[in-house]
């Protein structure tokens, strides 16, 4: 008998609020298979997973049999996303170098574009890949409501709702948030290394820059003066001879005399 899925209480995120999103460079592309016939769509749909699941893929780490069905039409998008996620570069990369609550939410954010509602989340799904495996853990993902209302057959997962209106900034990318690796198995390969200035250089627009006959530069030259007085060496009272110190001046008789 299976298992049923834990349940977890889904967290209101920002992908989960309905708003008016304006347009911008930082809103994600939606890459979709079903109305692509150019070569070169399917090409920039194909680097937009591979972005999506292994942030970047060198030529070793390309799935030339998954691409190959891909562009013939052989299997969908979804296919191609679990093949990416179940091929030996992710699990070696992913997998093999986290605990199974870390993958889980590494696997939620390529998956979904979000992450984790919760510990709960991270718990029922860990209890999949015990019970069924990671294929059989990536086979439930896949076949959520969530993913297929979102992505369905054809759409390339991508990160929902990154910005933020009431900010200026939107959240972080998970590559950059959650690294690849877990703090265990990054200290072992010696990261992070620390390697900071002893001072905290600011940038400055050059129309902010002062010119030549601005005040604020005689001030800084000012400033770099040191005024300080020499230091005077301390003398030892003992030390001083002041028979040898103070000058003797000899009278002579002859002038003495004279003078009474």
């Amino acid at each position: 008998m299976a298992i049923p899925l834990l349940t977890y209480p889904p967290k209101s995120q920002n992908q989960r609020v309905e708003g008016y999103v304006v347009q911008g460079d930082d809103q994600p592309r939606i890459y979709s298979a079903e109305a692509l016939l150019e070569y070169s769509e399917m090409t920039d749909l194909i680097e937009a997973a591979y972005r999506q699941v292994f942030f970047y893929a060198f030529k070793a780490d390309r799935e030339v049999t998954l691409e190959s069905q891909l562009r013939n039409s052989q299997i969908t998008v979804r296919d191609f996303i679990r093949g990416l996620l179940l091929s030996d570069t992710f699990l070696r990369n992913y997998y093999a170098k986290n605990s199974n609550y870390r993958f889980v939410q590494q696997v939620i954010q390529r998956a979904l574009g979000r992450d984790p509602y919760n510990e709960r989340e991270k718990i029922a799904w860990s209890i999949k890949i015990a019970t069924k495996g990671i294929g059989g853990f990536i086979d439930e993902l896949l076949d959520t409501d969530e993913y297929m209302d979102n992505f369905g057959y054809d759409i390339v997962p991508y990160y929902r709702r990154r910005i933020l209106p009431s900010q200026t900034i939107g959240q972080r990318p998970f590559d950059i948030k959650s690294p690849r690796t877990a703090e265990y198995f990054r200290a072992i390969q010696g990261f992070p290394r620390s390697n900071w200035q002893q001072e905290v250089r600011g940038y400055k627009p050059q129309d902010k820059k002062p010119t030549a006959g601005n005040p604020a530069l005689y001030l800084d030259m000012a400033r770099s003066i040191n005024a300080r007085p020499a230091n005077q060496p301390r003398v030892n009272t003992a030390d001083i001879n002041i028979g040898s110190s103070v000058p003797y001046r000899k009278v002579s008789f002859a002038t003495s005399v004279s003078n009474t």
